[in-house]
């Protein structure tokens, strides 16, 4: 008889495709996707740390999936995994923790996985794939619990990337989107001892993706301002038809004082300068970023610095979130403790300057050409998310296939939705 399986990711775009790369795996050696009516022999639940939100919403996850399918072994691995194993363990149903991703082809092989998988051909339920290309962060922000549970630096070598993503490209997929824990370090641990012409950076391996593929685009996942190099840019300039204009750049803070508390390594001017380096290249490219909103010891000086900077760099999205302690950082143990009415209405103000910003981006692209991913058909319109990740609904007379990359002039806006013609 063949075994079930069902899968559960929680949180990024990493574990989403490490849960794909196991369950293509277990597919390989016989496993069936689970349907609807049926209960699972085997759950593999990849659950997140980030915050004690994601701890647990994880236990939620096994709890319910041992309920449902009460006969079920259970899997659990990921960040909260290897941050608790003792913990998780106790759980019921579970009957294996993997506390390391590079243990994935070992768990592979106890299940009967004989011919391991280098790679995914496609991820289930999305019309764009994410390629996870690197793993592991050293830089120990002092609010993060990320480099605790993910301390090993490794990039995948660059020809398994490669052949990975022509795959997808053969099989469809018009736009990938590469991912790391700390995507501007791909290629950091191969240059050590090399010349620095010999260097492989992610500007190699994006240069290699253009080159060796031949319509589908490519887009960047969270990234360090400062590792938007020039020679990634010059990257960028020169494949603008298959890069997406589009970078989600870690600000956190506007504050330089706030900056030293988070352990981070960059200046709000460093990260102002790199953007407008960037704005200087390319046009009208998409800048989202993160801000933590009462982190320790922020005043209103400080959180006018931040209004500051995100005004200056004009971003098109800002991800806010109000400062959570997380148990095991050092921000955690920190005195000065920011008052939550003071974070909320924060928060609420941040929102206020998001909305605004977003609509002065979205003013700048008016008249321009812009692709947008046909994900959904509304109202006799596709709708998706364009090469500068804003929504947009094109009207088109030709047949349009869900997954297609279409070229648009926008015309106008209804909100936060780009109207645009095909």
């Amino acid at each position: 008889m063949t075994a079930k399986l069902k899968t559960y990711t929680l949180g990024c775009k990493v574990n989403q495709y490490e849960t794909e790369f196991v369950r293509q795996g277990l597919l390989r050696a016989g496993y069936q996707d689970v349907a609807e009516d049926e209960t699972a022999d085997v759950c593999i639940v990849n659950t997140c740390t980030v915050t004690a939100e994601g701890d647990s919403k994880s236990r939620q996850v096994i709890r319910r999936l041992h309920k449902d399918n009460p006969d079920a072994r259970i899997v659990v691995m990921g960040c909260y995994a290897t941050r608790a194993p003792d913990e998780v363990r106790r759980l019921p149903g579970v009957v294996e923790v993997v506390t390391d991703k590079r243990e994935l082809p070992d768990l592979l092989g106890r299940h009967g996985v004989v011919d391991l998988p280098t790679g995914i051909a496609g991820l289930t339920g999305h019309r764009r794939a994410f390629v996870k290309v690197q793993d592991g962060c050293l830089l120990n922000c002092s609010y993060c619990i990320i480099p605790k549970v993910r301390p090993q630096m490794y990039s995948r070598q660059l020809e398994d990337v490669l052949r990975e993503i022509e795959g997808l490209e053969q099989n469809g997929y018009q736009e990938v989107v590469l991912t790391g824990i700390h995507l501007g370090h791909y290629g950091v641990d191969f240059n050590r001892g090399l010349p620095r012409q010999e260097w492989t950076r992610l500007a190699t391996l994006v240069r290699q993706i253009c080159r060796r593929t031949t319509r589908l685009r490519v887009r960047l996942s969270s990234i360090e301002a400062t590792e938007v190099t020039r020679e990634l840019i010059d990257v960028m300039v020169e494949y603008a038809e298959r890069f997406c204009p589009h970078l989600h750049v870690c600000l956190q803070s506007g504050s330089d004082r706030i900056l030293r508390l988070m352990r981070r390594r960059w200046s709000a001017k460093r990260i102002i300068d790199r953007c407008q380096l960037v704005a200087e290249r390319l046009a009208r490219p998409a800048f989202t970023t993160d801000v933590i909103v009462g982190f320790p010891g922020e005043t209103a000086e400080d959180f006018a610095a931040t209004e500051s900077v995100c005004r200056q760099i004009g971003f098109a999205k800002l991800h806010v979130f109000p400062f959570s302690p997380r148990r095991g950082t050092a921000a955690a143990e920190m005195s000065e403790q920011v008052d939550g009415n003071i974070k909320a209405a924060r928060v609420d103000k941040l929102m206020e300057l998001d909305r605004e910003l977003r609509g002065v981006y979205l003013d700048q692209l008016l008249g321009s050409e812009i692709t947008v991913m046909a994900e959904q058909p509304v109202a006799g319109r596709w709708v998706g998310t364009s090469c500068r990740a804003v929504t947009a609904a094109v009207a088109t007379s030709r047949p349009i296939v869900r997954g297609e990359l279409i070229k648009a002039r926008v015309l106008g806006r209804d909100g936060e939705q780009l109207s645009c013609q095909g």
